[in-house]
């Protein structure tokens, strides 16, 4: 089993920067891939950013140039570095694993609310 805790969510005023955490625990040996997704209520949850276990990343064009998700050690914690944040980057934010034997992890999220 794998535990995901993120941090880092918060009020931030248009052209902000905020940096998201994704701490994981218990059977991290594992994991591969690690992203960032995001959901407004009412919506379906979207990809945001993810990072493999090599390093490569890719991003969704809504926050290319503005995100940038990274990784202290091989797998553990996942950053995403949010700049210029605008009205609509306003979501909960998850962090997602994929591990090595098929299993899929999501955290419970955290709050990121860009307002004047």
């Amino acid at each position: 089993q794998v535990q995901l805790v993120e941090s880092g969510g918060g009020l931030v005023q248009p052209g902000g920067s905020l940096r998201l955490s994704c701490a994981a625990s218990g059977s991290i040996s594992r994991l591969s891939t690690m992203g960032w997704y995001r959901q407004v209520p009412g919506y379906q949850r979207e990809f945001v950013a993810r990072i493999t276990s090599v390093g490569s990343t890719n991003y969704a064009d809504s926050v290319k140039g503005r995100f940038t998700i990274s990784r202290d050690n091989a797998k553990n914690p996942v950053y995403l570095q949010m700049n210029n944040l605008k009205p609509e980057d306003t979501a909960v934010y998850y962090c997602k694993a994929d591990s090595g034997d098929g299993m899929v992890y999501w955290g419970k999220g955290t709050l990121v609310t860009v307002s004047s």
